[in-house]
């Protein structure tokens, strides 16, 4: 493939198998892309993949998983601890190989027009393709969530002004690689999470890069984070101030996860910082096989 986008939608449904398995089967129905890394959580009440391929292809694939999650899921029944607007929830495309970030906004802009017109879906537009300063950050598009849009709703980017009234609404954009990273507490006072997430998230004064919220997920604490920018804080780092932060308050670390793909850079910074590696000689294996 001369060119590589990554798409990783993000759906309103983490309980139900055969809905979370309907969704993925019709993005794996265009045979020319790679559909991969399904995670789904209850707690969360959310599942997400990984599309890789062609442009094209990619939003081609996406969008028959969109169809069917407007079809499956009713956001009036929805409950979850993470925040969310519509049953197709957000959909970021990532330049990989061969494309630009302005392609990668071009398909945002593309799907959100397919989107907003043939599902009648209110369609926002995030990070490099917002095309207003407020919707850049997706914090700020879902306040509020689905219940507040309900209510208020500023004018979408693509389709009709009110909520679509079982999908709700999409927020659609273009970024860059994106590290989904989770770490979980040995404690089930909730607080103790949101209170580590408050202290390390850039937005309050904590890491560079890091936004983080305190979940409960199977009854135990949950940071659950997006570094934004992984060449300013690695997931290793980000584990290392979660545990200072959690020893602190007399709490072990239970494990913690990735969603996802991340870049190969960050894996062997990672190896380099953590174990002190001079060289990392697998690289071009790993880089191989994720594209094979």
């Amino acid at each position: 493939m001369d060119k590589i986008v990554e798409c990783i939608p993000n759906f309103s449904e983490g309980k139900d198998k055969k809905v979370i398995d309907a969704i993925f089967d019709a993005a794996k129905s265009v045979k020319s892309v790679k559909v991969m890394d399904l995670e789904f959580n209850a707690s969360h009440n959310r599942c997400l993949f990984t599309i890789i391929g062609e442009p094209g292809e990619v939003l081609a694939s996406v969008y028959e998983s969109i169809k069917i999650a407007t079809k499956l899921i009713d956001m009036e029944k929805h409950k979850g601890e993470h925040p969310r607007i519509g049953a197709t929830d957000v959909v970021p495309f990532v330049p990989v190989s061969g494309v630009s970030m302005e392609e990668c906004v071009e398909l945002a802009k593309k799907l959100g027009k397919i989107v907003g017109e043939e599902l009648k879906i209110p369609v926002f537009l995030y990070e490099e393709a917002a095309s207003r300063p407020e919707n850049r950050n997706l914090a700020d598009v879902r306040k509020g969530e689905y219940e507040g849009l309900k209510v208020k709703m500023n004018k979408p980017d693509f389709g009709p002004s009110k909520m679509h009234s079982t999908a709700g609404a999409v927020v659609i954009g273009a970024r860059k690689y994106l590290v989904a990273f989770n770490v979980n507490l040995d404690t089930k006072d909730i607080k103790i999470g949101k209170d580590i997430a408050s202290k390390i998230r850039e937005k309050n004064g904590g890491l560079p890069g890091v936004k983080a919220l305190g979940f409960d997920v199977d009854g135990f604490a949950q940071v659950s984070m997006n570094l934004v920018d992984s060449e300013k804080t690695n997931f290793d780092e980000v584990f290392r101030a979660v545990t200072l932060e959690a020893e602190k308050l007399g709490v072990k670390v239970k494990s913690s996860e990735i969603y996802g793909m991340i870049p190969l850079e960050s894996l062997v910074r990672a190896v380099k910082t953590t174990f002190k590696a001079e060289t990392f000689k697998s690289d071009q294996v790993l880089e191989k096989k994720l594209y094979e």
